[in-house]
């Protein structure tokens, strides 16, 4: 195949809003979804004689996020102006750490096919956000809003270090889970707090030199970078066969046909005159609030995952999906706190999300105490009742009135299992004695009617046989 004489290398630079009440430079709020031109003042509107003020949370959540991803944090930081006109960045300039990042360095660990790789980080830095140009609005005028305008960003941006559009995906599924993890940012790439440019080039296997650097601008899930990276990698490699010249451009990817476009050629790198911000002072970050940031981080997902399989005996799947999510992560560490089941618990959790999901309400709501989540989990593991059984009638019995116990629940809904060994005989006896052909298979060698009978024995029980002791008989019977 023609695509397995290249590889492509892809560098991917991701802008995330972060999760603060105001602005980089000002009080203005930043809620999504406002009214246009609503959350606006005169510095956002770059009145003459407004001067900026520094948001320190802003610097808190870039260290946050730099500690987090293995960085070197720079102590001495200052801002600059990266001049170019557009028509939604008031001032003409905007305010960036371009020239020199507060985080330098690092690395994002990723699962692959291959097995796990560290995607090598350039830098992160701070800077703030522009405007919004609006098209649809108006046939004949472009609309701007500027409730975007000075929101505080952070660029994350890697190394030339990946190579297919799967490591992408990945890459860009770790870092939202952690900036949402940190409460650096929601992650919400739909409503654009989370934007992604892919910078793609192609090249012989086992060359080294890179090849004209195309980039796809403003991504705006992770499915559609994985495609518009498939999509323009595709196109590269077409122009290299015919041996016609790749164009250095900004382009921009239709999700409709799965193709891109482009929006501007690059024959020369733009010149933004970048000089230091003369309005803001320098800033120097010391070893002590390095400490006190460090000391005031969760507990990163990497930890609690080997903390879940060395501690707890979880598979290497059951850590992962504990940890793809705090909230979720939070509510298993709690339950775990008053019961020592804990694949029991990890299962129990499956249970809870899809009540979740079903309910349309968040886990940080879930009705029932982490007590009576514990309460259910060690009641199960007595054996009285079984898992499924336990996960949907009595969960909900529990919701309805958590002041019951997992065993009063049980006994009023009559799903306590018979243990009994003598009643379970005479059911398991009763189905052998009505199946006399499916017995002559089984003991030819079809092992696998053991659920046929299992099933059978349920039926004639109303579900109330203990089925770890049902197979028991059977196999013993049977044999």
């Amino acid at each position: 195949m023609i695509h397995d004489k290249y590889e492509l290398v892809i560098g991917l630079e991701v802008h995330a809003q972060l999760q603060t009440e105001s602005k980089l430079f000002c009080g203005d709020g930043t809620s999504f979804g406002a009214q246009p031109n609503t959350q606006v003042s005169a510095i956002s509107l770059a009145h003459p004689g407004t001067l900026p003020v520094m948001n320190e949370k802003v610097i808190e959540l870039a260290v946050k996020l730099g500690l987090a991803l293995n960085c070197s944090i720079v102590q001495e930081n200052y801002f600059a102006r990266k001049n170019y006109f557009y028509p939604d960045l008031p001032k003409g300039y905007q305010v960036s750490q371009h020239t020199a990042p507060i985080c330098q360095g690092g690395y994002v660990s990723i699962q692959t096919n291959d097995g796990k790789k560290d995607v090598k980080l350039n830098r992160i830095h701070m800077e703030e956000d522009a405007g919004k140009s609006l098209h649809a609005q108006n046939e004949l005028y472009t609309s701007i809003d500027l409730n975007r305008a000075g929101m505080p960003l952070l660029e994350i941006v890697t190394e030339p270090d990946l190579h297919t559009s799967d490591e992408a995906y990945a890459y860009l599924t770790e870092l939202r889970k952690l900036v949402r993890w940190l409460d650096v940012c929601d992650g919400n790439m739909e409503e654009g707090s989370m934007r992604c440019d892919a910078n793609i080039s192609v090249r012989l296997k086992g060359a080294v030199t890179l090849g004209t650097r195309v980039e796809v601008k403003n991504l705006n899930s992770i499915r559609n970078v994985k495609k518009a990276i498939e999509a323009e990698g595709a196109r590269l490699i077409a122009l290299t066969e015919k041996g016609e010249p790749v164009i250095q451009q900004t382009r921009s990817f239709n999700a409709d046909n799965n193709t891109t476009f482009a929006l501007r050629s690059k024959e020369k790198a733009d010149d933004y005159r970048y000089f230091p911000e003369p309005d803001l002072p320098p800033f120097f970050i010391n070893a002590e609030y390095l400490e006190k940031t460090k000391a005031a981080m969760p507990v990163l997902p990497v930890v609690l995952q080997q903390k879940y399989i060395s501690q707890y005996q979880l598979s290497e799947y059951d850590a992962a999906q504990l940890t793809n999510d705090k909230d979720d992560a939070d509510l298993f560490e709690m339950i775990v706190e008053h019961t020592n089941h804990y694949k029991a618990a990890a299962n129990w959790m499956t249970a809870i999300k899809n009540y979740c999901t079903e309910n349309n309400i968040d886990i940080t709501v879930f009705p029932l105490h982490e007590t009576n989540i514990a309460s259910l989990v060690n009641f199960t593991e007595t054996g009285k009742v079984s898992f499924n059984t336990a996960s949907t009638k009595m969960l909900n019995a529990m919701i309805a009135d958590p002041s019951q116990t997992a065993e009063s629940i049980a006994t009023s809904l009559n799903l306590l299992q018979e243990s009994n060994e003598g009643a379970i005989e005479g059911w398991v006896n009763e189905v052998i004695a009505s199946m006399p052909d499916k017995v002559k298979e089984y003991r030819s060698g079809k092992k696998g009617l053991l659920g046929l009978f299992a099933g059978e024995v349920k039926k004639r029980s109303k579900g109330k046989a203990d089925m770890q002791l049902t197979n028991k008989v059977l196999i013993e019977k049977l044999s």
